[in-house]
């Protein structure tokens, strides 16, 4: 039976990330970077379960939760002879990461009353559970022994008291540690006569086999400025009132699937978590989208992300950096441009949901709202004041070259179809957004172009979609021109400001996805793929982004009780950590698709901030974003 996905947390360095169960079971991880080949793949059906469990013998988890403001997780652990805590965390900033020679898992054991035994599993299983490692017993230059395992490129070295003992490819053992005061225990987790300890770290390194063994890491020092780093990230954050607890997790969320050093933002920390058990549309997103990146630093620049921005634009020049015809809609951490889709027929997937995939063949697809997508994104950076440089606008007006070119040209939409090509006219509204935002940038902020021509493209694009992309009959926009079926999408049109959100056709548009799109529970599906030429089996699950879109389309029509009330429903799809998954099944209660996802949260935000602040505590007394804000009151640690 597969772990829930809702009962994962999420632990980044700022480089990778992994999943750990409620019950410390690591069952997923990437070093070192988030594309890499895994060398915890339980999460995905691996048959050797390579994962690292550690929990309390005949324990339960009495707590769990994140220190707030930060990605450093606290688990608390109730037995009949004591209490313990497990902080697990990944250290962030330390120099060596940038050039990918080290990367550590820390997980500290302390005890808090009486006395605790935690059993350890241990199975490593190198390039994506293929690779059976060689391990061995070396020793620290101190002579303290550690365990060191070694595949290919790569290897691991565990530092810990009373090291695992490995039979059958598992390392297995046990970690004791007894409260301060307990039985004359010691207090600064050194052993007493009796052998006894109040405190035990685990500290899991990845190195390059070919390099030396890394040096043990100070735990102290790395857990102090791993939380101060957050702390002091969240810190920054801008906006009128208190963020309420949701907001706050979401970017952090968003900062912790960005790549400290390129500047790449990836989709979501996994591959494959199926978006309808069972099913086969298990995707890999551990890569960068130009329209979810976009859409990422709209969200953080509305809460004064703006350096943020600046790196991921220097990134973006750098990965369509070259003929600008080659342009395509998502890239590597760095940047790389083959993405090749292949399946791991080894991994029975998670839920027995197969294929597991690696890569995305959405690498070769031609999506048309993806110039949109990061013109509004950069056009917003210059208007909080960011100026451009001599290589940004000049990329912007690339960009709106390759719309000009391809302005006939039909598209696979931004549900990445894999049927045949359509008009989608949120793919067309995009192009609109563009060489909008190419007038506006010269009418508002001086930059040179051909704005006259600009201004007929866009005037141009706008006419054809009111007359092929908006069905008469049922007043309402239309997922494609030569179809009749609605489309999640479509919400975003008034978003960037194609049509306003009161605009009769607009609301229309709403009426239709409320009748024909709406689950019994409230949840918004993308389309109905029953009904659409997507080049799959039909059968999928509601999309949680959509229904935070519907969200704020309610609240900027002044439906507050229905936006707060779809806002209630969404929210309870996250996880106690305030975590979000791609989709929700209704029927199974569960999440699907991958996770955390970026498009999520980042819809939650704007979602929230329409709502000017959003508790479901106090009532209904909401107020949409050109009130003022409400005060967050105490929430949970977040």
């Amino acid at each position: 039976m597969s772990t829930p996905i809702r009962d994962y947390a999420f632990l980044s360095d700022l480089h990778s990330g992994l999943l750990i169960s409620r019950h410390g079971s690591i069952d997923w991880l990437s070093f070192p970077r988030f594309d890499s080949p895994s060398l915890f793949s339980s999460l995905l059906g691996d048959p050797h379960r390579s994962r690292w469990s550690l929990r309390a013998v005949d324990g339960t988890v009495k707590e769990r939760r994140y220190l707030p403001g930060t990605f450093v997780l606290e688990t608390v652990w109730e037995t009949t002879t004591g209490t313990a805590r497990v902080t697990d965390f990944m250290p962030v900033g330390e120099p060596e990461k940038d050039g990918a020679s080290r990367a550590d898992v820390v997980r500290r054991i302390e005890a808090l009353d009486g006395t605790v035994e935690f059993t350890e599993d241990l199975v490593i299983r190198f390039g994506y559970g293929r690779t059976v490692p060689w391990v061995r017993r070396v020793e620290d230059p101190d002579g303290t022994p550690t365990l060191v395992a070694m595949g290919g490129p790569e290897a691991i070295v565990l530092r810990q008291p009373d090291l695992p003992t490995g039979s059958d490819h598992h390392h297995r053992g046990t970690v004791r540690v007894t409260a301060e005061g307990a039985a004359g225990a010691t207090v600064d987790g050194t052993v007493d006569r009796a052998g006894r300890r109040r405190q035990a770290d685990l500290v899991f390194t990845w190195f390059r086999s070919h390099k030396p063994v890394p040096d043990r890491i100070d735990v102290d020092a790395a857990l102090a400025h791993t939380i101060s780093y957050w702390e002091r990230w969240t810190d920054r954050c801008t906006s009128e009132g208190e963020l309420n607890p949701w907001v706050r997790r979401s970017l952090l969320v968003l900062r912790a699937l960005t790549h400290e050093a390129t500047g790449g933002i990836v989709a979501a920390a996994t591959t494959s978590l199926p978006e309808q058990l069972g099913g086969a549309r298990n995707w890999d997103y551990r890569f960068c989208w130009l329209r979810d990146a976009a859409l990422t630093l709209e969200s953080m620049l509305d809460h004064g992300y703006a350096d943020e921005a600046l790196h991921w634009r220097n990134w973006l020049l750098r990965a369509v950096a070259g003929n600008i015809a080659d342009l395509q809609i998502v890239y590597g951490v760095a940047g790389e441009r083959d993405l090749a889709e292949r399946e791991l027929p080894h991994l029975a997937g998670y839920a027995g949901s197969t294929p597991v995939r690696i890569g995305n063949g959405a690498v070769d697809q031609y999506q048309a709202d993806v110039v949109g997508e990061v013109m509004v994104a950069l056009g917003k950076l210059r208007g909080v004041g960011v100026a451009e440089d001599e290589f940004s606008w000049s990329l912007q007006r690339e960009l709106l070259r390759f719309a000009e070119r391809n302005l006939d040209r039909k598209d696979q939409g931004l549900w990445e179809m894999r049927g045949d090509d359509h008009y989608f006219t949120h793919s067309r509204a995009m192009m609109w957004a563009a060489f909008d935002q190419g007038v506006r940038a010269v009418h508002e902020h001086g930059m040179d172009g051909p704005v006259d021509r600009w201004m007929e493209l866009r005037d141009q694009l706008h006419d054809e979609i009111m007359t092929h992309g908006f069905d008469e009959a049922s007043n309402s926009f239309v997922q494609t021109y030569d179809g009749t079926e609605v489309d999640a999408s479509l919400l975003q049109l008034p978003q960037v400001g194609f049509i306003g959100y009161h605009d009769p056709r607009m609301l229309g548009t709403v009426a239709r996805i409320e009748k024909e799109l709406r689950e019994p529970n409230g949840l918004v599906l993308r389309y109905r793929t029953e009904h659409s030429d997507d080049g799959l089996t039909p059968g999928e699950n509601p999309f949680l982004a959509c229904s935070f879109w519907l969200v704020e389309q309610y609240a900027m029509t002044f439906r507050h009780d229905d936006a707060v009330a779809l806002m209630d429903t969404v929210i309870a799809c996250g996880n106690d950590l305030l975590l979000f998954s791609e989709e929700f099944d209704p029927q199974t209660g569960r999440m699907v698709g991958n996770f955390p996802q970026a498009f999520s949260h980042l819809a939650l935000i704007r979602a929230s901030d329409a709502l000017g602040g959003y508790d479901p505590n106090r009532g209904r007394g909401h107020r949409h974003r050109m009130s003022t804000p409400a005060v967050a009151p105490t929430a949970p640690a977040s």
